[in-house]
């Protein structure tokens, strides 16, 4: 089957980064038909040298240049309306795809007609792929995703190889700062999508050193809630697991980052 990738950068990326990303989605043992690449608003002499380069090598990586930055939902949307193929899996510009991943994947999507949505587990690091932290397995089954999507995010969204169609039968990605990827999940949950995780890491995820520190606050804590809010008034999850998740979220953005630290890589995970 031909599919495509969709991938989006912004001018706060690290150019060796993105290059690595990239490296990392050519050299792959099934390669794609094609690559969009969004430039989300205007970006830096380095990030547009990589992507200059990157073109001369591969004529499958298709470039769509945004003149403002519009935020990631928004920028994926932009870009997936480019993409020419049913499949399209997603990718971050700074992890790293191990080299399996998409033919381990096209081969399960031709296998599962039935299955719109596809992730894997994903080995996150710090600095370089050997220096692997920890281990992100989310459920493997439809029904044990859905029912773990009503606590926490399902789907290791940089993993993910979905069914074109029925991203946009669910209204494609909306914007909801930090949570578009979940907020999408949740709503073609809603609208009778079929998800799956393999469980294999078929993916390196970067962890920057300030992530825990960005995953605390008050700001962070009145987004949660909000998202919390609207799943609720969607209908994904009742009053009382609205409540319940509001807790432990506002607990765990309110600790010390040393204690949240903790708590992601040797509890959650």
């Amino acid at each position: 089957m031909k599919f495509s990738v969709l991938m989006s950068v912004y001018e706060c990326e690290q150019p060796a980064h993105l290059k690595q990303a990239l490296d990392s989605v050519f050299e792959q043992t099934l390669p794609p038909t094609e690559v969009v690449l969004v430039e989300d608003g205007p970006l830096t002499p380095e990030l547009l040298a990589v992507i200059e380069d990157e073109q001369q090598l591969h004529s499958s990586l298709n470039v769509l240049s945004l003149k403002e930055n519009q935020g990631l939902g928004n920028a994926l949307n932009e870009g997936l309306k480019q993409c020419h193929h049913e499949l399209v899996a997603r990718m971050d510009t700074d992890d790293v795809c191990k080299k399996e991943r998409f033919a381990r994947q096209v081969g399960f999507m031709e296998q599962h007609p039935d299955v719109d949505v596809l992730g894997s587990w994903v080995d996150e690091f710090v600095g370089d792929i050997s220096q692997v932290v920890s281990t992100r397995r989310p459920p493997e089954h439809h029904d044990e995703i859905v029912r773990f999507g009503r606590k926490r995010n399902p789907i290791n969204h940089p993993s993910v190889m979905f069914r074109r169609e029925s991203v946009e039968r669910a209204g494609g990605y909306q914007h909801f700062y930090l949570f578009e990827d979940y907020y999408l999940w949740a709503r073609m949950i809603q609208n009778g999508a079929r998800f799956h995780n393999l469980p294999e890491a078929l993916l390196f995820f970067r962890m920057s050193g300030n992530m825990f520190q960005r995953r605390g606050g008050l700001s962070y804590v009145r987004t949660e809630i909000a998202f919390q809010q609207k799943l609720h008034q969607t209908g994904y999850i009742g009053y009382g697991r609205m409540l319940k998740n509001i807790s432990i979220r506002t607990a765990m953005r309110i600790i010390p980052n040393k204690m949240r630290r903790f708590f992601y890589l040797r509890v959650l995970r």
